[in-house]
C-alpha cells in the first residue's frame, strides 16, 4: 500500500485551498489552517511531509510562521504568494522556504514541485553521505573526513559544515546561518560566524590550497564550492 503523503496548507483564501484539494493526488492527504497561529498549532500535532505556505496571513504572516518553523524543523516548504517582486521571492529563499510560487499559480505546476521536492527529501534520507573533493562528510555518524582521515570538529562547526555542505553553491549571509546553526540566540552575534567559518577553514584545509570550499561572496556572505 502506498504511503499517504500530508501537507499543510496555510492559507486564508478559501478557493485557492478548494483549487489545491480539486487537483490533488489520492495519495495525499491535505489539512488547511487559516492563519498563522491555526498553522502552528496544527504542524505541532501532526507529522507532515510539506508545507504550502502564504506569506499575507493574518494573525503571523508567513515570514514569522517560516521563521517558528525552521527553529525545529527542516521540513520541505513552498511559498505560495501573490507577492511577486524579486526581493520578496529572495527574502522567501533566505528566510528557510525550499521553493516559491506566484500566484495566480498553476495547480498542476505545484503538485509537479511538491512532488520534486519529496523526491529530493527522499534521496537525502537515502543517501548519508555528502562528498566534495577530498572532503566527505557521513551523516549518519557526523563524521567528516579529509582526504580519508577524521577532522576532528565542535558539535557546532559540524553542524556549519553540514549545512553548507547539504546547500552546496548558494550564498548565505551571516544572518541567515546565524539564524539557522545559532537559532538567533541572544548571546551571539554576526561575529560568531566569521569566526567559525575561519576555524573551519583551517581544519578543512582551504589555507592550504587554491580552490576553495568555503567561498566568501563580498557583501552578501558565504557558500560551500563544489
Amino acid at each position: 500500500m502506498a504511503k499517504i503523503i500530508k501537507l499543510l496548507i496555510i492559507e486564508d483564501n478559501e478557493d485557492i485551498i478548494d483549487l489545491i484539494k480539486l487537483y490533488k493526488p489520492e495519495s495525499m492527504e491535505i489539512f488547511d489552517a487559516k492563519d498563522g497561529i491555526q498553522g502552528l498549532k496544527f504542524f505541532d500535532e501532526e507529522k507532515f511531509d510539506l508545507i504550502i505556505l502564504d506569506l499575507m496571513l493574518p494573525i503571523l504572516n508567513g515570514y514569522q510562521v517560516l521563521k517558528k518553523i525552521r527553529e525545529t524543523s527542516d521540513i520541505p516548504i513552498i511559498i505560495l504568494s501573490s507577492k511577486n517582486l524579486d526581493f520578496e521571492i529572495i527574502l522567501g529563499l533566505d528566510k528557510g522556504a525550499d521553493d516559491y510560487l506566484v500566484k495566480p499559480f498553476n495547480p498542476m505546476e505545484l503538485f509537479a514541485r511538491v512532488n520534486a521536492l519529496l523526491r529530493r527529501v527522499d534521496s537525502k534520507k537515502n543517501n548519508k553521505t555528502i562528498k566534495s573533493g577530498n572532503l566527505e562528510l557521513n551523516m549518519e555518524t557526523c563524521e567528516v573526513f579529509r582526504s580519508g582521515k577524521i577532522i576532528d570538529l565542535t558539535g557546532q562547526e559540524y553542524k556549519l559544515l553540514e549545512f553548507l555542505m547539504q546547500n552546496k553553491n548558494k550564498v548565505f549571509t551571516t544572518d541567515i546561518l546565524l539564524e539557522r546553526i545559532w537559532n538567533d540566540n541572544e548571546y551571539y552575534d554576526n561575529n560568531i560566524v566569521s569566526v567559525y567559518i575561519s576555524r573551519l577553514r583551517d581544519k578543512i584545509g582551504d589555507r592550504d590550497c587554491k580552490k576553495k570550499h568555503i567561498i566568501t561572496i563580498r557583501g552578501l556572505g558565504y557558500k560551500f564550492n563544489d
